[in-house]
């Protein structure tokens, strides 16, 4: 059954942006007559904030969707997201890292290194502790050896097992069959992290088990996430886990044609609600009246 989900942080509230992307999302679950749901990504322990998650029930009520219940909460999931980093452990796929952030910045701008590209997590993670000795009990993120992972789905294999569908547009205009060059992805993403050093799963890891999980037969998001698909359908094989189809959608911008963040408050559904604004308004503005 066709079936989509919204899954907004609540670190902050909801603009603009994330306006669009749940009504797009909706819109579509309508039309199939499939189903609608909101899962709240709270795995971030230190923003997370049960306001906030007032504050996204409240916004979408306001915009007229609907959802099913119960709503998802991801850190009701840690042990399948620790059930699923430990097969991949088991594997050999992944290895420990210590580095701070001062130390990849370090280490990146090592004359050696040379530039290193930047890929959906920032900066591309230059393999420092890969192959390194790890002291049991020190704190350490645990990330995905990405040559190892490739090469666990068999050499040629590899190459048929990453395509996944763009219903939309990737930024480059993919559309349709996307096939994706293993080699880019090692040196495009690179080693990325599955758990951070406080044990909590990253995005990467719990964004795909959750989707099977749930059935998710179609993921609408934004086109800044295009670049994490190749890494999620690298687990979801890995995992043998289903592939959706992804719709990466147009981003919404202010004036000065800057991507919104929760940062800039002044395009908060709060606060242009609390300015006057009407639900029409919001349409009006998304160019989805």
């Amino acid at each position: 059954m066709y079936t989509d989900r919204f899954a907004p942080s609540p670190t902050g509230e909801l603009h603009l942006g994330h306006a669009f992307s749940a009504l797009v999302c909706w819109r579509e679950c309508q039309v199939a007559g499939g189903r609608f749901l909101l899962r709240i990504e709270d795995l971030d322990r230190g923003r997370s904030r049960p306001e906030f998650v007032d504050g996204i029930t409240r916004d979408l009520a306001w915009l007229g969707i609907e959802w099913e219940q119960p709503v998802l909460f991801q850190s009701a999931r840690l042990p399948a997201y620790r059930a699923a980093l430990e097969r991949l452990t088991g594997r050999g796929l992944t290895y420990p890292c210590t580095c701070s952030r001062r130390d990849i910045a370090e280490a990146v701008a090592a004359p050696q290194e040379g530039a290193q590209p930047s890929g959906p997590d920032g900066t591309v993670y230059p393999g420092t502790c890969r192959g390194r000795a790890h002291q049991p009990g020190e704190p350490a993120a645990i990330r995905l050896d990405m040559r190892r992972a490739i090469a666990a789905l068999g050499g040629g294999d590899a190459v048929a097992a990453l395509h996944f569908e763009e219903l939309d547009a990737g930024p480059a205009g993919e559309m349709g069959e996307v096939c994706l060059d293993p080699q880019a992805l090692i040196a495009g993403a690179g080693d990325v992290v599955l758990a951070r050093r406080d044990g909590a799963p990253a995005y990467h890891l719990a964004v795909v088990v959750d989707d099977a999980w749930q059935g998710i037969s179609h993921v609408t998001r934004g086109r800044d996430l295009f670049a994490a698909t190749p890494i999620h359908r690298l687990l979801q094989a890995l995992l043998g886990l289903a592939t959706p189809r992804y719709r990466h959608h147009r981003l919404i911008r202010d004036a000065q044609a800057k991507r919104l963040a929760k940062r800039d408050r002044a395009h908060s559904l709060a606060q242009l609600r609390a300015d006057g604004w009407q639900r029409g308004d919001v349409l009006r503005r998304l160019g989805l009246d």
